[in-house]
């Protein structure tokens, strides 16, 4: 059992996922009445997807958060159409969903390249608006970063996700013996022999109560939400958050992580699930892994042991329970192959129903001409 202090919390202010911005489009041009010359529009705003970008780089760039297009140049004798105000591109992280202040989506960028017009800049005056110009549109939006990942690893603190992604990836997380180690969302990338790429992001720890926001709960569960399949993560030997917090073995640690995502969103309970039973190296481990697998194999028969609260409403079926060691590094290749035949087959069904609604639609079509003669 172990603790941690107030100040590794904190440092979780290092990284931003929400950020709030002001944008105005710019306001059009003035026309020429004399001469019924327009004015230029005036120029738009738009978000554009970039990597290497983050929400804590754009906050730092711009400390006033305010993005505002350029005005439209006013009809003049040489020029009777204005020209167009320039327009303000901000570049923002993929994975962005764009969020009005009454909490409605109105977009979302997820990939590099993607754009979203966010305010658009005002006319110029004309005689319809008595050669006046019209100001551009201003509205405040949330840039909502959500992070897009292959495979996401769900656990409580301590149970070794770290260690497991620097082990199946490149990527270098900070690892110590204390919970909430990971304050940030972790991304790397698995590299196979013949070059296929698989992402694995690690979320930091959840803890009971995730699902109301406790312990920054919505902030890491909703990095979830855009991974296409879950791993989760248990320490074979159980876990204990503190002295106040019940002792949970890794059966009991399962049934809370599959009710943490229940209750924060069902639909994350139907995603393609993998489970890591982590630390086989440690005593007892092997029969503590014995009795874990009974239990996932007749889940029914140990409910009554537990809390009615602490019960989900559905459990998680796994595809397949690997054990593993990040420390001798046992499971850690089967881990990586199982990892990559689960994504193969999830990617060859969404193929085969792609392939059967488009003859659906084929046949439709067909059936629709012959009708028509």
């Amino acid at each position: 059992m172990v603790r941690c202090g107030a100040a590794v919390l904190r440092k979780y202010g290092n990284f931003i996922d929400d950020l709030r911005v002001y944008v105005r489009g710019g306001t059009g041009g003035m026309g020429h009445p004399r001469l019924g010359g327009e004015g230029g529009r005036g120029g738009d705003v738009w978000f554009v997807a970039q990597e290497r970008i983050t929400l804590k780089g754009i906050k730092e760039k711009y400390p006033h958060k305010r993005f505002v297009a350029g005005t439209g140049a006013n009809s003049s004798v040489r020029a009777l159409k204005g020209e167009k105000g320039k327009d303000r591109e901000v570049h923002v992280p993929p994975g962005i969903s764009l969020v009005t202040d009454d909490g409605k989506q109105i977009g979302e960028l997820n990939a590099a390249g993607e754009r979203f017009l966010a305010a658009r800049g005002g006319l110029g005056g004309s005689l319809a608006t008595n050669f006046l110009p019209c100001k551009g549109q201003k509205r405040i939006i949330h840039l909502d970063l959500k992070l897009i990942a292959d495979v996401g690893l769900v656990g409580f603190p301590n149970a070794g996700k770290s260690s497991l992604l620097s082990k199946i990836s490149h990527a270098k997380p900070e690892i110590a013996s204390y919970p909430f180690t990971t304050v940030q969302p972790e991304l790397g990338k698995i590299m196979y022999a013949d070059y296929k790429q698989i992402s694995v992001a690690d979320l930091p720890g959840l803890i009971e109560g995730a699902h109301v926001n406790r312990g920054m709960g919505h902030k890491f569960l909703k990095h979830i939400e855009r991974t296409k399949q879950l791993l989760l993560v248990v320490d074979i030997s159980g876990f204990q958050l503190s002295l106040k917090t019940q002792f949970r073995t890794a059966f009991e640690t399962i049934l809370l992580l599959t009710k943490e995502l229940q209750l924060y969103k069902e639909e994350l309970v139907t995603k393609p699930a993998l489970l890591a039973v982590n630390k086989m190296d440690l005593p007892c481990a092997k029969d503590n892994l014995n009795e874990l697998m009974s239990q996932l194999q007749n889940p029914q028969d140990f409910l009554h042991l537990l809390e009615e609260e602490m019960i989900p409403a559905n459990t998680l079926e796994f595809k397949e329970v690997i054990p593993v060691s990040t420390y001798t590094g046992e499971g850690i290749e089967e881990l990586k192959a199982y990892i990559r035949k689960s994504i193969d087959e999830e990617a060859e069904r969404e193929n085969e129903e792609y392939r059967k609604k488009k003859l659906l639609l084929l046949q439709t079509s067909q059936e629709e001409k012959m009708n028509r003669r």
